[in-house]
């Protein structure tokens, strides 16, 4: 009965509102976003929509009559190239922790695609119109097999490189990176490694942000309670040229930041985590993936993602990181916009590798327009959900590259009397 935390009458209004939204607007009168040019020379990102399950918590439920009215005028648009979908299009990380436990992820996403069957058409309908639609693989859908995606959007392309991520090369000569950015998180980036042993296989691919999410997720949907939690407690820091036990005490630091502020009702020793599926058959609890001190004198997590610092490296070139970086930096980044900002940089822009002159992220759902020496671009897409608690400035954001002899790019906003701001200055925020 834990579901009961939604009200029903609020959950009726949410439903009916995007009811007569949504047939308040077809593409039969739909028009252009922009006064558009004869020439298909313009690539439109937009990344972190989230649809989700259940409308009742799915992140994108108002927002949903908004995104298929965007789809549907982008359809009339004549100088749009292409829609990249750079990651965290559908949404199998923001569940309750009492979300009945499933064993099929194929069908969790058959299901998901079901209940956005809208956004599914207008997606079909874009690609018909002659836009090529893409998809890079997010952290919130890369259990998401691509056979199942392209059963629902037959022409569809999928940008996937390794399990879990993507990266996807656009432009005239190549030279527009896009990818969903996890791929350089600690807690997002696929991990195999961590977990293989307690699950006595490789299969376990899912990072310990998931598990974050849930519970995260279960706080929002539930109110955002204040519920006292008896964490356990490391008082004392390791000397940092102990980089193993310093590295495990930031990775707690983090957490227990993170602990303090999302407190759901669950208590902290209840098995809501039953997993049944992505390589893990069996409940666990919130306590089962906290770091302590253990027995021995060093910090680690008791069951799950135990002594995680030292995978790093390993998760680091099975994930195909181009240049890796140090698990302090990556934990600590982990909630920072710049981090990934430093990363499109380090791995991209200013990898002689790489001949890349603008990147396009996602994930952190803070809309961004960095430029560094030399005019090379970094942006960040933003993000599609309801109520953007990043950002609370901005959403419906998404990027649009014009390319050419010397591609201009923007980060724009969809605003809900159907405009579109181009919000690139308020979103070049100034590096420390």
């Amino acid at each position: 009965m834990k579901r009961m935390y939604i009200s029903v009458l609020l959950a009726v209004a949410i439903v009916m509102t995007i009811v007569s939204l949504a047939a308040g607007f077809s593409s039969e009168n739909s028009t252009a976003l922009w006064d558009a040019d004869q020439t298909r020379d313009k690539i439109v990102v937009i990344s972190d929509i989230h649809l989700g399950i259940d409308n009742t918590f799915s992140e994108s439920a108002q927002n949903l009559p908004l995104l298929i009215e965007f789809l549907q005028r982008l359809q009339k648009t004549q100088d749009v190239r292409e829609l990249v979908i750079a990651g965290d299009f559908l949404d199998e990380w923001y569940l309750p922790v009492y979300y009945p436990s499933y064993t099929d992820s194929d069908q969790f996403y058959r299901d998901v695609i079901a209940n956005n069957q809208d956004v599914i058409d207008e997606l079909n309908n874009l690609i018909a119109s002659g836009i090529k639609v893409v998809y890079v693989v997010g952290n919130h859908d890369m259990l998401l097999a691509d056979r199942i995606l392209q059963e629902a959007i037959p022409e569809l392309i999928q940008a996937r490189d390794i399990k879990g991520l993507g990266v996807y090369y656009a432009g005239d000569r190549k030279e527009i990176a896009i990818e969903h950015g996890h791929r350089y998180d600690v807690f997002s980036a696929p991990d195999t490694f961590t977990n293989a042993e307690l699950a006595g296989n490789e299969n376990t691919i899912l990072p310990a942000g998931y598990f974050y999410a849930r519970y995260a997720a279960t706080w929002v949907i539930e109110g955002r309670p204040k519920v006292e939690k008896d964490l356990p407690v490391i008082s004392e820091v390791p000397d940092p040229n102990d980089k193993d036990q310093f590295d495990a005490y930031l990775y707690y630091k983090v957490l227990s930041t993170i602990s303090a502020r999302m407190t759901p009702s669950e208590n902290q020793d209840e098995k809501i985590f039953d997993m049944h599926f992505a390589g893990f058959d069996d409940a666990y609890t919130y306590l089962d993936f906290y770091p302590v001190l253990q027995a021995d004198g060093t910090i680690s997590a008791p069951v799950l993602f135990r002594n995680i610092q030292r995978t790093w490296a390993e998760r680091q070139v099975a994930n195909g990181v181009k240049i890796s970086n140090e698990f302090r930096e990556a934990v600590v980044g982990a909630e920072d916009w710049k981090y990934f900002f430093s990363q499109a940089k380090r791995q991209y822009l200013e990898n002689p590798e790489e001949n890349v002159d603008i990147v396009v992220f996602g994930h952190t759902h803070v809309p961004s327009y960095q430029v560094i020496e030399g005019g090379k671009t970094y942006l960040n897409s933003g993000t599609w959900i309801d109520h953007n608690t990043s950002y609370p400035d901005a959403t419906r954001t998404f990027a649009v590259i014009t390319a050419g002899e010397k591609d201009t790019s923007a980060i724009c906003t969809y605003n809900t009397d159907g405009s579109v701001s181009d919000i690139t200055a308020s979103v070049s925020k100034e590096m420390d």
